[in-house]
Order: structure tokens, then sequence, then C-alpha cells
């Protein structure tokens, strides 16, 4: 067997782990996604020695001396030839011993992938380099009825969000920025891009040391309506909202602002940065690309983002209209749901690499890890139902994202070195656009033919059958934060508590600060 590590390293990339762990279906589709890693789609890098033997019960015995390199082949070649390794006793038998044994080599990295696939599937969890073990901290379990999810008020967790930054050497005027950044996305009920995303998108990727705490944030060009920006892979959740008021300064100034960033990283919510806008008397606009995902209209290869276009709108209601979206159907995270709900995925979001629109969505999620499918954009698969302008639209992001910037775009920016399988640098590019309103007209009166406007699409006649309300863009948003207000705060669920642990209990001084969480009470 040759050995390619694309879609152990993709995998990576792309299964969340408590997904993985969530049902037995998906475990199994893991598993058994290597056994057709022999025609993948995505770029793959051949064994460099491609003497070595498959892996084998048999040849578990004769490899006591194996190198670090050959041990870790056999590891991948034993999940590849038993799609049902982790059912089957004496294989689970002999993947825990060799994976110890993995783990005792020199130079091994504590967070390659195998060891996540002996935590999440095969159960070994304190199978680990030993620089990685001291390193791991084992917490209490934490509740787990769903009706008891503990509420913590949203200042208590900005703060503890701040605390985890300062902890990094981020500044502490920085660590206020990226912690409204996120607990923002809370108070919306962006879930996903709040506290969620702390852990695993910003202090582990800082762990990594692919994304840089305190970098500075530098002019590479700028006149008095323009700049372009290097944020020299800092947070970009300090980097975002400097290029973002940077843009409506120079709007208040000259009518129009535009600024483009690059060697960026993850911002956060988009919509964020349209409601400084509006909140400053302005129309505000950003974008940003992303690791590719999405195939162009007739082609099936992941090319693109799901690159947000969003926009932020003043009206007269109490919340502003933003359009906070990706330029896709849906997003993985989206497919991931469907699993665990058991249902199908709609036709036209996903296609596969023979052209097919799939709706098996345990079949999706093997083979998005395989290289074998790519979401498709707004619109869906080919032209019948307008596909072509949500591509044109994902594609205006990606350019105007890369093309000022001269920054790079899909597997450049895919967040994995394909040959070592250890995390890479992902710089990504941003823009935000800022027009001041009231260098064209009173921002009262914008405002009030804006909220008119919206309010009769409120007012238009429902759908029999639909909920009997009409939204605009950005009401969803509002209503969850009147919502959550009104609760007290964010309800927080058993793997962010176990997240919020983990940082505490690892992160110099946090432990003193926070020695007992509401929800450990």
């Amino acid at each position: 067997m040759i050995y390619n590590s694309s879609t152990i390293i993709s995998l990576a990339l792309f299964v969340p782990l408590s997904f993985i762990s969530s049902t037995e279906v998906a475990v199994n589709a893991f598993i058994s996604s290597f056994s057709s890693r022999r025609n993948p789609i995505i770029p793959c890098h051949p064994n460099p020695n491609p003497t070595l033997r498959p892996f084998s019960l048999t040849s578990l015995a004769m490899t006591s001396t194996a190198t670090t390199a050959e041990l870790r082949t056999q590891l991948l070649d034993l999940l590849a030839e038993n799609p049902g390794a982790h059912q089957t006793p004496e294989i689970r038998s002999a993947f825990a011993s060799k994976l110890e044994e993995y783990s005792k080599a020199d130079g091994v990295d504590g967070s390659d992938v195998l060891f996540s696939i002996g935590s999440a599937v095969f159960g070994l969890e304190n199978v680990l380099p030993p620089a990685a073990k001291k390193a791991k901290i084992t917490n209490g379990d934490a509740p787990t009825k769903k009706d008891e999810l503990p509420i913590l008020d949203f200042d208590y967790m900005k703060q503890f969000m701040k605390e985890v930054f300062l902890t990094y050497g981020v500044t502490p005027e920085r660590a206020e920025i990226c912690s409204d950044v996120l607990i923002e996305a809370d108070k919306r009920g962006i879930d996903s891009h709040g506290l969620g995303r702390l852990k695993p998108i910003y202090c582990d990727r800082m762990d990594d040391g692919i994304l840089f705490a305190d970098r500075p944030i530098d002019v590479v060009s700028e006149s008095d309506t323009t700049a372009l920006i290097d944020g020299n892979l800092g947070l970009g959740l300090y980097i975002g909202p400097h290029c973002m008021q940077l843009a409506i300064d120079k709007a208040k100034k000259h009518g129009v602002g535009f600024v483009a960033c690059r060697n960026s990283t993850h911002y956060g919510i988009a919509g964020y940065y349209a409601t400084m806008a509006t909140s400053q008397g302005c129309v505000g606009l950003t974008g940003t690309n992303a690791r590719p995902s999405i195939a162009p209209t007739f082609g099936v290869e992941p090319m693109m983002g799901t690159n947000p276009l969003t926009w932020g709108i003043p009206t007269s209601d109490d919340f502003p209209f933003v359009i906070d979206c990706a330029t896709s159907v849906n997003q993985r995270g989206k497919i991931e749901k469907y699993a665990r709900e058991g249902v199908d995925t709609p036709r036209g979001a996903v296609i596969d690499d023979q052209g097919v629109e799939r709706t098996d969505t345990e079949g999706i999620l093997r083979d998005m890890v395989l290289g074998k499918c790519a979401l498709t954009p707004l619109g869906g698969a080919g032209d019948k139902m307008g596909g072509y302008k949500g591509y044109g639209w994902a594609a205006t992001v990606e350019l105007l994202s890369t093309a000022f910037q001269s920054g790079p775009w899909g597997e450049d920016i895919c967040g994995l070195d394909r040959a070592t399988g250890k995390p890479k640098p992902m710089p990504l590019g941003h823009f935000f656009l800022a027009i001041d309103v009231e260098k064209l007209c009173p921002l009262d009166t914008f405002q009030k033919n804006a909220g008119e406007f919206l309010q009769a699409l409120r007012d238009s006649r429902k759908a029999p059958t639909g909920p009997g309300r009409i939204w605009t863009a950005g009401e969803p948003e509002n209503d969850a934060r009147v919502e959550r207000m009104g609760q007290g705060g964010m309800k927080v669920p058993v793997p962010l508590q176990k997240n919020m642990l983990a940082l505490r209990d690892t992160r110099p001084g946090l432990k003193e600060k926070y020695e007992k969480f509401p929800f450990e009470e």
C-alpha cells in the first residue's frame, strides 16, 4: 500500500472530534474513510520510504525497532486496512499497543491527529508523548442534563475570555477588543463564533505557533480614503476592529473609507464590523476569505472559502439591518447538525467529484474528508436555481480578499502542512468599506426611509403555511439578544464547560482567579 497522509490530515481540519464521538455511525464513517485513500482528489504526498510494508497484525510483531516514521506509517496502514478497527478487540489492542510505542518515539508531536483518533475513536484517553501528557489536565465531569445547563452572565464570560487572552501576551487593550468580538457573537445567538471558538480557533492555534498574540499592525500604503494593512499573522479579533475603525474614520472625513488587509487570521463574526459602522452613522461592508470549501458552478473541486459578504445599514428600528451569511448554501457545521439529527442533506447543497448532488449526510461527511465532496454556492449546484450567482459572490469576496493584498487562497490557506500533518499559518485577507450617511443626507432621514421599508416587508402578507411572521436581516439576532439578556446571560454547554476548565487549569494565573466556575457548584 502506498502511504498517503491526505485523508488523515484532512480529518484534522474538517471533522470535529466532538461530532465524531457523538454517534456510532459517525465513528464508522470516520474509520471507513481510510479504506478509500488510493485515489484521493486532494493533493497528496507519497510515502518517502516506499519500501515499507503495509501494517497488519502479523507485521506488528516484526517491527520492535521501527523508526518514528515507520511507526506512524504502520498506524495509518492499520486504519486503512481495517475500516472497523475500533470494533474488533484484537485490532483495538494492536492499535493501542502501537500508538503507545509511537508516543514514546523521538520527535513525536502531541498534536498529531493519530492521538486524537486514539482518544475519540479507540477511547485511549492518556496515550500521548511525555511532554503533552504533562500538559494535559484531567477535569471532573461537568453537568450533563441539557435542561440544567448553567446560565453565565455576559460580563463574567467576557472577563474570563479577556483573562485568557492576557495569559497569551495579548495587550490589555487588544484583549478587551478580542473578548468583545467573541461575546457579541454569543449575545446575538451566533454560538458557533463566540465562546465556542475561544479554545479551538484562537488558543489552540496560538499554542501551535500559527497565530500570534501581539503582532504589529503595519500600514503598507494609504491615501485619504483607502489603506492597505498588514496584520503580520496576529489575532484577527483585534486586526479586524482596527481596520474597520480606520475605514470609518476615513469615511467621516471624506465620505468613504476602504481598507484592505493581508496576513490576518480568523476575525470572528463579520456582522461585528458591519455594526461598528452602523453604530457610527455609516453603511458598512466587510468580507473575508477562508479555507477552500466551495466548488465553482459546473465544477467539483473545493476552490473558495464560505466567504461571507456582510452589509450593515442603519435604520429607525432598535437594531440595524445586518446581512451576515456565507456565500454557500450550507456550511460544514450545518451538515454535521443534519447527521446528529439523522436527516438527509437537502439536494443541491453538496456536490461530489462525479458531479452528483448528494443527500446522504454520513457519506457526505466521509467524502468531504477525502476531498471527494464540495459545498455548492448560494443557489445550489449548476445554474437551474441560479447557483452561478452565489458562485459569483463567493469569487467576489475571494478577489477582494486577495487581489489588493497579493494574498494566498485555496490550498495555501488550508491550515495544515499535508506533508507533515502539522498545522501551518492561514494568512487570510479581509476588506472593509464605510460610507458616511451624513455626507449624502441627514442620518435620521436615511434611518426613517430604511425603517419604513423594512417594516413594510414585515407587515406584508404572510404565507398561510409559514410561522406567521416575516423577519428582516438582523432581526433574529436581535431577538436572541433580547431573550438572552432577559435570562441573565448565556447557556454554556458541557463541551464548552470542559474547554473553560482546561483553559483555567493550564493557563498561568487563571486557577487563582477562577477557583470555581458557577457550573461547578
